[in-house]
């Protein structure tokens, strides 16, 4: 039953800086930032797709289920909704990147 949970919800645990890399670089993740338009305008993650948190779920056929997802937003609070979102409506390998500027910081 633990493991179910944990694969429905998650662990809780933050992927570490080298996995996000690893995800980018070797595996083709699609990154996914939850702004507003505005936000993203303002500065994003290079390669980024801009798919505003309240639009996730109108527009999950520009995201491809077969690559891993990788939410990011201003803090981390959006992009781990929109993680939640995604993982309800099938996606599976799907992590919460939290902030665009750390995790810009991470994959660079």
């Amino acid at each position: 039953m633990k493991q179910l949970l944990k694969k429905i919800f998650g662990s809780g645990q933050k992927t570490e800086k080298t996995d996000l890399r690893e995800l980018v670089k070797t595996r083709g993740a699609q990154i996914i930032d939850v702004r507003s338009k505005g936000e993203f305008q303002g500065g994003h993650v290079r390669g980024s797709m801009n798919i505003p948190l309240e639009s996730l779920s109108h527009s999950l056929n520009k995201i491809k289920k077969d690559k891993p997802v990788i939410t990011c937003c201003a803090s981390g609070m959006r992009s781990e909704s929109a993680r939640s979102i995604l993982k309800t409506h099938g996606f599976v390998d799907v992590h919460n990147g939290g902030g665009w500027i750390g995790l810009q910081n991470k994959i660079s």
